[in-house]
């Protein structure tokens, strides 16, 4: 009798076991998809503006080959406003968060 008693205790104790790591799971899930947020959307928004940018590309490449003076200008602007972008996120990211 003692083994059947000592069978169901150990089959309820890895029940808990069971229904507690299923709860760490669904709480680690939640966790993982508010963090992940904001890169979830990022994406979403890169994804859909990927049609224009297809479009924008192609403009500028056929505007580079007609007028490869001005496509040194553009290059260089470019490069600027991604110089500008990235101070400005280091600049953000180093200021204390309110």
């Amino acid at each position: 009798m003692s083994s059947r008693r000592d069978r169901e205790a150990r089959k309820a104790r890895l029940l808990n076991e069971i229904q507690q790591q299923r709860l760490d799971l669904s709480a680690a899930r939640r966790d993982w998809l508010m963090t992940t947020a904001q890169y979830d959307r990022s994406w979403l928004t890169f994804v859909s503006m990927r049609r224009y940018l297809a479009i924008g590309s192609s403009i500028l490449a056929i505007w580079t080959v007609r007028k490869p003076r001005k496509s040194h200008f553009l290059l260089r602007w470019t490069k600027r406003g991604f110089g500008l972008w990235s101070s400005w996120r280091l600049v953000r990211k180093s200021l204390p968060q309110r």
